[in-house]
């Protein structure tokens, strides 16, 4: 396997990096004229666009209006029927998810200022929200519990899961987590009508204020679409590792580390810094002969040859330079000292601190969410948490003597923008005392 080794000491080495990092989503005119036509047909045309849809795309000729929704007796049966080794996984992440989340929950709050004036913020959570979940044998449980157990936490009144099941095919695991996250309704729909149908509202789906979870290229563009008619979480691109390590950890570790987020598709990144040049190469070795043992070994070759790099660096401060200029998804500190370099790093998704904190542990069960950002963008984005699903409505309760000198204060300024109704609706308030 040829993975790019870099040096920061190469002349070419910024430009070279430059376009290792590099990722646009290619646009596909195709693509986004089918996602427009569907979406303008089901808003049009509600149950009967979705259900064309599915039955054309996902091969369920049968499915109607009564059956594209799932009874929680099927939800519950699904949860109850699994290996006792799997349910009781599935219970200790919800747990620790739950327990993470319910630190973020945010408080209203109010105060007065020195004239009785009540200044403050209320924290409501969302009414309503959508989670689409990639179904049939490639779903992911981990991403209904990340996703749903947040919007539960928040207060969310009504959570409406849609998840696409080809062929008739409905993984039992991600009902179960839909049953353990307490999920209200569920529909077997998938693709850019289940996001339409969310987003519009049919007879049977009930539009939603915001629309959160992954999906397939036809869902990105789909959320894009209709981002302002409802919110969405992110638009989330490949997915991406660093791992800095000292030299210091066994190699097999880092490699399948590395490994870890290169199985999920060929455009994913798993990048290595490290001031030990030895270590570097030992853990290409350990990549080489791993490799063999893995399943999705085409994918992970793939993604490694094409945009993985083992970058040599001058000593660890330069390492933290370079993950901020990179700003990754998952960024693993495998060093002896991990809180001794944390200030130094200020752009990532996810820190993984320490020798024994793989990536793994965080896509599943530390508790932190893994819906986080991508290509760069955790430079200004936060991963998705709780306060995804509040929002905050600012609160003014002015006094009779507040009234006096705001109004002073606003119809000045009114009057200098030429706003007459502003300064005058001030000035009432003013000369009412």
């Amino acid at each position: 396997m040829n993975i790019t080794r870099l040096s920061t000491q190469q002349a070419d080495f910024d430009a070279t990096l430059t376009k290792l990092l590099a990722f646009e989503e290619t646009a596909d005119d195709k693509l986004e004229a089918t996602v427009a036509s569907i979406l303008a047909d089901v808003k049009k045309r509600g149950n009967d666009a979705v259900l064309e849809y599915t039955r054309k795309f996902d091969r369920l000729p049968s499915i109607t209006e009564a059956s594209m929704e799932l009874p929680q007796s099927e939800l519950k049966a699904a949860f109850e029927g699994l290996p006792a080794d799997q349910k009781l996984a599935l219970e200790q992440a919800a747990q620790r998810v739950t327990s993470y989340h319910k630190k973020q929950v945010q408080a209203s709050w109010t105060y007065l200022d020195e004239d009785g004036t009540m200044l403050g913020q209320q924290v409501t959570p969302l009414d309503r929200v959508g989670l689409y979940v990639p179904g049939g044998k490639a779903a992911y449980p981990s991403s209904v519990l990340m996703n749903a157990l947040p919007a539960k936490v928040a207060g969310v009144d009504e959570l409406i899961m849609v998840v696409p099941t080809p062929d008739g095919v409905k993984n039992q695991l991600v009902l179960a987590a839909a049953y353990l996250s307490k999920v209200d309704r569920v529909f077997t729909i998938g693709g850019a009508q289940a996001v339409g149908a969310l987003a519009y509202g049919t007879a049977t789906i009930p539009k939603v204020d915001k629309i959160v979870g992954p999906g397939n290229a036809y869902v990105a563009s789909a959320k894009r679409r209709v981002f302002g008619v409802c919110g969405i979480d992110m638009i989330a691109g490949p997915s991406e590792i660093l791992v800095i390590c000292d030299g210091g950890t066994d190699p097999d570790w880092v490699a399948m580390d590395l490994f870890s987020q290169a199985e999920h598709d060929e455009l994913a990144q798993a990048i290595l810094l490290s001031p030990d040049a030895k270590f570097i190469e030992a853990v290409a070795a350990s990549a080489n002969r791993l490799l063999e043992q893995m399943p999705r070994k085409d994918i992970i070759k793939t993604a490694l040859e094409n945009r993985g790099a083992l970058i040599h660096v001058k000593d660890m401060d330069e390492a933290c330079r370079i993950s901020n200029r990179i700003a990754p998804e998952h960024l693993e500190l495998s060093v002896a000292d991990p809180q001794a370099w944390l200030p130094k790093l200020k752009h990532a998704g996810a820190i993984f601190m320490g020798r024994y904190t793989s990536e793994s542990l965080g896509d599943y069960c530390a508790g932190p969410n893994h819906v986080l950002p991508t290509s760069g963008t955790a430079r200004f984005s936060s991963p998705l948490g709780v306060y995804d699903f509040q929002k905050r409505s600012s609160l003014i309760q002015v006094s009779a003597k507040g009234a006096q000198t705001l109004g002073a204060i606003a119809s000045t300024l009114a009057f200098g923008e030429g706003l007459q109704a502003h300064a005058q609706s001030a000035l009432y308030r003013k000369n009412s005392s």
